[in-house]
């Protein structure tokens, strides 16, 4: 080791920070209230991010593959509610049901 470089830091679980998740990330940016608090400013200061790290590629730059950049929120309970109340379905309780998100291919496929 160069003696001008200091010695590696030992990384520690501290928090909601666990070493043992530690990887290679290029650009990434977090934006939450750690008590709760839902508000829209959240989102805003995301996006600002999100426009931030452009210069990383978070651009959908490979359109073969989905690499690129993007926003991850919650969206509100009471939002499902009123739109499956619309086509007649019935939730579960709030934190027992789960939603997602999926892509299929535009084009067939054998």
């Amino acid at each position: 080791m160069d003696s001008l470089q200091a010695p590696p830091r030992q990384l520690t679980k501290q928090g909601l920070y666990d070493p043992a998740f530690e990887h290679d990330a290029c650009g990434v940016g977090v934006v939450a209230n750690l008590n709760g608090q839902r508000s829209h400013r959240i989102l805003e200061q995301a996006i600002e991010v999100a426009n931030n790290l452009a210069h990383r590629g978070a651009l959908g730059s490979d359109p073969l593959t989905g690499d690129g950049g993007g926003v991850l929120f919650q969206i509100p309970d009471a939002f499902f509610r009123r739109e499956t109340a619309k086509l007649s379905i019935s939730l579960p309780a709030p934190g027992r049901y789960g939603v997602a998100m999926v892509f299929f291919p535009q084009e067939e496929t054998e």
